[in-house]
């Protein structure tokens, strides 16, 4: 296990996909937010990025992945930016558009930046994180 700022890191994220990601019905929120829960049970700071990022949501009512407001290259529940992501994240296997696929890159991301991808969210992740201490 790698530690990190924010916890230790359990598992590598290119690891054969999980049967429990196909279960997901990735237009509630409420099972995307358990997924990412349990996804990121060791990275805490990774739960409260997703909540800030997309509320939990993955899909909209009409099956389509949610895109970014501010800027539309901004993908998933995660908010990928596929303008600066996408390719590194395809010669890593993933396609981001998916759930797990997000998730897994978000946390090569961390792994190797930390949580600078997600600056832009930051007032509303790190109060929250203030407040779990």
């Amino acid at each position: 296990m790698q530690e990190t700022a924010y916890g230790y890191i359990e598992k590598n994220p290119l690891q054969a996909k999980t049967a429990l990601a196909a279960e997901v019905d990735t237009k509630k929120p409420k099972e995307v937010e358990a997924f990412v829960r349990s996804y990121f049970k060791d990275i805490p700071v990774m739960v409260q990025i997703a909540r800030c990022e997309s509320t939990f949501r993955h899909s909209l009512a009409d099956g389509s992945v949610l895109k970014g407001r501010v800027d539309n290259a901004d993908t998933g529940v995660m908010q990928i930016n596929l303008r600066y992501h996408e390719k590194r994240a395809q010669s890593l296997g993933l396609d981001v558009r998916t759930l797990e696929d997000n998730l897994a890159y978000a946390r090569n991301l961390y792994e190797t930046q930390g949580t600078r991808p997600w600056n832009a969210s930051a007032p509303c992740w790190q109060k929250t994180l203030a407040l779990a201490e």
